[in-house]
């Protein structure tokens, strides 16, 4: 053994040699790396030369629970995290085989060049506990904030950038303001591309912010993985002692699980609000507001579009005769056959109230509508209805006019319903 007096340098730097778990030279210019010493799990991940984005994406550039890879368009932000002005170190987790390995990374830039010398060891189990114990934190927050940075609007900096489900510190930076705005837009999504360039712009961030002030909106954005979720963008203006200094916080929330669940919590009430609680199909309002859009996207596309008012014969003797439970099921029973009738069609349906019930038709001319008419007819006439036996119905029908409103269309059906029911019922009239 060396006498501890007579270590020197030399003997140092071959100790460091023989102890690393890897040494690797980059060249980040040039985009390349060489290895000089490759031990236990590095043989297994990383060749003995390759490209330097492809160093920097296998040590730290994916998931920091697994292996998994993050989506290409992330990758563009590769660059910027990996040019180094001193030294750097990080503890990474890099997990092979389906075993964990808490890394501990120092990267040296080597003066007047564009390389970086990579020290790499892995931790002993003792570490990787202490390691464990903070993922477990990390993870409560991961699920919260995906991202995290602070920028500078005069100096055009970005710093402390974090994302949580890469590493559970911050990253090396070397990106500006205005080049990391135009990349993430990338990775919003497509409608909500122009809001996020308002929102973010530095003009907006300093007309509309004053220390201390937060705003968000929500969107949806591409996460690591490639698929689009529900976020909040939240962005926040430092308290400073200088006015004129416009520093920010800037925080992306996942909402996903939330704002889903919201979404179908309001879609559910949306369709309570919409439909007839006896039948099930649209109420009056509903289906009125149905009359109105068919009306405008006609002003728009000039496509047929036609209307059915129908009215079950003799609906009171019904009630009268076999009682409101037995009307009840009638009108259960005659809108499954209306809604089998129509099946096939573009069309809505609902109950305007009592007995009678509307129906939108697109794409139905003339002809066709009273086709279809005539099919709704016989098949009620052709049904048994439970206790109460044979029921037919008078439909009065038009089709929409290039000069017609909501009122004089619906007038015209209105009217023809009333000229089938003089005509001896169980007929269709189209005005």
């Amino acid at each position: 053994m060396q006498n501890f007096g007579d270590f020197t340098f030399d003997n140092a730097l071959a100790e460091l040699g023989r102890s690393v778990d890897a040494l690797i030279i980059t060249d980040q210019e040039t985009d390349t790396y060489k290895a000089l010493v490759l031990k236990g799990v590095f043989r297994k991940i990383i060749s003995e030369t390759g490209t330097y984005k492809d160093i920097v994406q296998k040590l730290w550039f994916h998931f920091y629970n697994s292996d998994k890879t993050i989506t290409e368009e992330y990758l563009v932000f590769i660059p910027n995290l990996s040019k180094f002005v001193g030294k750097y170190s990080k503890r990474i987790k890099l997990v092979v085989d389906g075993v964990t390995h808490i890394i501990q990374m120092t990267i040296h830039p080597i003066k007047g060049t564009s390389y970086y010398l990579f020290v790499l060891d892995e931790l002993d189990e003792s570490e990787c506990e202490d390691d464990a114990e903070t993922q477990q934190k990390v993870s409560t927050i991961q699920n919260i904030y995906l991202f995290s940075m602070c920028f500078d609007l005069v100096r055009d900096t970005t710093s402390s950038l974090s994302l949580t489900e890469v590493s559970n510190e911050t990253m090396n930076s070397q990106i500006s303001y205005s080049a990391w705005r135009q990349m993430i837009v990338n990775m919003i999504w497509e409608e909500d591309k122009p809001t996020f360039m308002e929102r973010s712009d530095p003009e907006y961030l300093r007309a509309h912010f004053k220390p201390g002030q937060i705003e968000s909106f929500d969107c949806q954005m591409q996460n690591l993985e490639g698929v689009y979720i529900w976020v909040k963008l939240i962005f926040s203006r430092m308290e400073t002692t200088n006015e004129n200094d416009y520093r920010f916080v800037y925080m992306v929330q996942n909402i996903h699980d939330t704002t889903v669940s919201m979404k179908a919590t309001l879609k559910h009430y949306e369709e309570l609000a919409s439909r007839d609680p006896l039948t099930k199909i649209f109420n009056h309002g509903r289906i009125e507001t149905e009359l109105c859009n068919a009306v405008e996207k006609h002003k728009e596309d000039s496509g047929a579009v036609s209307l059915m008012i129908i009215d079950i014969d003799h609906f009171k003797e019904v009630n009268d005769s076999y009682g409101h439970a037995a009307g009840d099921q009638t009108l259960v029973r005659f809108a499954e056959l209306m809604r089998r009738a129509l099946s096939g069609h573009s069309s809505v349906y609902g109950r305007w109230g009592g007995e009678e019930f509307v129906v939108v038709i697109y794409g139905a001319a003339e002809e066709e509508l009273r086709i279809l008419a005539d099919h709704l007819r016989s098949s009620v006439e052709n049904e048994n209805f439970e206790g109460v036996g044979a029921v037919t119905c008078s439909i009065g029908a038009a089709v929409l006019e290039e000069n017609d409103t909501f009122e004089t269309w619906f007038d015209r059906a209105d009217n023809a319903v009333y000229t089938a029911k003089s005509n001896g019922r169980n007929c269709i009239h189209i005005a």
